[in-house]
């Protein structure tokens, strides 16, 4: 079982904070290799730890989405790395604890003017499906209490009050 650091783009990481779906591939690691996940870019950051599955899929073991550390050279070590360095990184990763699930209510909402409801739904698909999570915020609060509300934008929170900017 092999130890490595795979560097994915900004994209690929963006797209892993919207829906952490764990779709990450990389060619050159076998089943049951792990790797340091590091996103690349301007600021590197460390967002989790992963083991390659039988169909050559990275399984998060430590999913750092939520609170990426700073992945300092690791970004310019892409590729195979030895056990101590690897052990040295991943020591210093906690696995966060689980938090109690509780149940989000998420909205999009937007004004659209149209002819008919129907007419307002294809609308407003379209606009989702044009602007996506890169552009059009979600509202997220816990169920029952809606003063909690945040918005957020590529899953990370999102001031949309531009009195505050």
């Amino acid at each position: 079982m092999a130890k490595w650091v795979v560097v994915v783009s900004e994209e690929q990481y963006a797209n892993e904070r919207v829906y952490g779906a764990g779709g990450l591939t990389a060619p050159e690691l076998a089943p049951g290799d792990e790797a340091l996940l590091v996103a690349g870019g301007d600021e590197p950051v460390v967002f989790g730890l992963g083991r390659v599955d039988q169909d050559g899929r990275l399984q998060y073991t430590v999913n750092l989405l939520d609170s990426p550390l700073p992945a300092g050279g690791l970004a310019a070590r892409t590729g195979r790395l030895d056990d101590a360095n690897f052990l040295a990184v991943a020591r210093q990763i906690e696995p966060p604890r689980p938090a109690p699930r509780r149940t989000y209510l998420v909205s999009v909402d937007m004004p659209i003017e149209a002819a008919s409801p129907g007419e307002a739904v294809r609308a407003f698909w379209s606009y989702v499906r044009e602007l996506g999570p890169a552009e059009l915020p979600a509202f997220v609060w816990p169920a029952g209490d809606e003063l909690a509300m945040q918005a957020y934008v590529l899953g990370a929170e999102a001031n949309q009050d531009p009195e505050e900017e």
